[in-house]
């Protein structure tokens, strides 16, 4: 049996581990106290310090303490005794096993690479330092900036989601169906934005884009299918496709973004960016949109458009949607609200021919049933009530500055470098001079606390040479470190020592 000094001298050691485990430090004690008890490092039966004692111990105050305490004591962790104080339940333990229970595998090679019948490990991914916020100056795509958030907007939205009757209808198993209240923010609000008008069985919830290219992948691809995409192009599109079909084409490229080329008009089936163009950003004309429809009646082609990032436009008056033009359902539309909200929600969604959202929600019910309804419903909520919008315009203005603020220090810091014109997003495309090896450029920036991303994971093929291409993101820096950044990413190019 541990006494109380040996309960504290446990706390006290694990307390750092749970530094970034929970935003109150009532919460780091409380999942600390109950981590050692459900671990066994803390056994049933042991006395518990006192508020005080623990408190001194921790560093923290005897309130934080006496507040996680009594949670304990309120879930049946920890039992009140009048003589003796707080104790750990030993009844908290049943129905775990013990460990002395657990065995270990014997070291036996069952060969698993020759079981394995993919090779998605091997694939080429895009990959963001998971510490991305340790840097100075992240200039990191694909991340947000909290301050930017409306949580308070937001946290509202999630504390009506928690209202009986809403919780009655997020809570249920929906089997294979989308959450009402979104389906319908989505077709009422979010599609007509986009100049298109579906109706509630031609809309599919998804978590993200990503998911989407799998389902499309899935039931539309085989072996001996055409399937084009950009290049350079969005890298897991590319990768979903190629799980299905050998024969995915590269598709090259413009400064009005996908070309009319004959590789396109070979394909049955085409992935395209057209209102932000991954990665270069680029923005496809009025007059292209029209050639690469013709051509797809021309060819009996069906296009996949990833309108990505299309509410984040300087101008105010985004292009119409490829799908918002098609007069023959030959574009299957894939909207996101990840990539504005946060990329961490996992919302998008697909809008295509009842017939085909049939057959990729059956498949989806296979995979995950549904999207979490809880998120979808705070969602549905967001944008209902006007706050979507105010984001979006907000987004708008400080993406504008931001870029303004990019543009204004790679011209006056890196006049060797290009920066790829752009209407919109969150992100640069960026040419630097042709002996440029980005990656290693990458390597340089980390050092002096600038995180950029090379290029060349974005090109069909790897760079036989190295590639002088990388991207800037801008969504997750505060503006008044871009210039810094900027000087700094300067300095890291000067220190290869390939500076002209």
């Amino acid at each position: 049996m541990r006494n109380k000094q040996e309960v504290t001298g446990i706390w006290v050691k694990l307390f750092p581990q749970f530094a970034s485990s929970s935003s109150t430090l009532q919460g780091r004690v409380k999942e600390m106290m109950i981590h050692s008890i459900l671990m066994g490092l803390v056994p049933p039966g042991a006395k518990v310090p006192t508020s005080r004692a623990l408190a001194e111990a921790l560093g923290v105050s005897r309130n934080t303490v006496s507040l996680a305490q009594q949670v304990l004591v309120d879930k049946g962790f920890l039992i009140s005794h009048p003589r003796s104080g707080l104790v750990v339940n030993a009844d908290i333990l049943m129905g775990q096993a013990s460990s002395a229970s657990f065995l270990l595998p014997k070291a036996v090679d069952l060969q698993w690479k020759d079981r394995l019948v993919s090779g998605v490990a091997q694939q080429r991914n895009i990959n963001k330092p998971s510490n991305w916020q340790d840097f100075k100056y992240p200039f990191v795509y694909g991340q947000f900036d909290p301050s930017l958030m409306p949580l308070k907007d937001w946290r509202s939205c999630a504390h009506q989601a928690l209202f009986l009757p809403a919780v009655k209808k997020w809570s249920q198993d929906h089997l294979d169906r989308d959450t009402d209240v979104l389906v319908e923010q989505i077709q009422h609000r979010l599609l007509p934005a986009r100049g298109i008008m579906a109706r509630r069985d031609e809309i599919l919830v998804t978590a993200g884009a990503q998911m989407a290219c799998y389902l499309l992948a899935n039931v539309l691809l085989d072996r001996q299918t055409v399937v084009g995409i950009e290049d350079p192009g969005y890298p897991d599109a590319r990768n979903n496709f190629q799980l299905r079909s050998d024969r995915v084409r590269a598709l090259p490229i413009d400064a009005d973004g996908l070309l009319p080329s004959r590789a396109l008009a070979q394909c049955a089936y085409a992935y395209v960016t057209p209102s932000h163009q991954c990665p270069t950003t680029v923005t496809m004309s009025l007059a292209r949109r029209q050639e690469i429809l013709a051509l797809a009646s021309k060819r009996d082609m069906v296009l996949f458009e990833d309108d990505h990032e299309s509410e984040l436009n300087f101008s105010g008056r985004p292009l119409p949607a490829l799908k918002s033009m098609d007069t023959e359902g030959r574009v299957i539309y894939l909207g996101s609200l990840s990539k504005t909200l946060a990329h961490g929600l996992r919302i998008g969604f697909i809008v295509a021919p009842a017939e085909l959202i049939r057959e990729l929600r059956a498949l989806r019910r296979l995979i995950m049933r549904h999207a979490p309804a809880n998120n979808a419903h705070i969602a549905a909520l967001f944008i209902a009530q006007g706050h979507h919008d105010a984001f979006i315009r907000k987004l708008n203005v400080t993406y504008r500055e931001r870029r303004e603020a990019l543009l204004g220090a790679m011209a006056q810091h890196l006049p060797g470098f290009s920066v790829m014109p752009s209407t919109g997003g969150s992100g640069a495309w960026v040419q630097g001079p042709p002996q440029l090896d980005a990656q290693a450029l990458t390597e340089q920036c980390a050092r002096q606390g600038v995180l950029i991303e090379p290029g060349d994971i974005f090109f069909n093929k790897a760079p036989a040479r190295p590639s002088p291409y990388f991207r800037l993101g801008y969504s997750a820096i505060a503006g008044g470190q871009i210039e810094p950044g900027i000087q700094a990413l300067s300095l890291a190019w000067q220190r290869m020592g390939q500076a002209h």
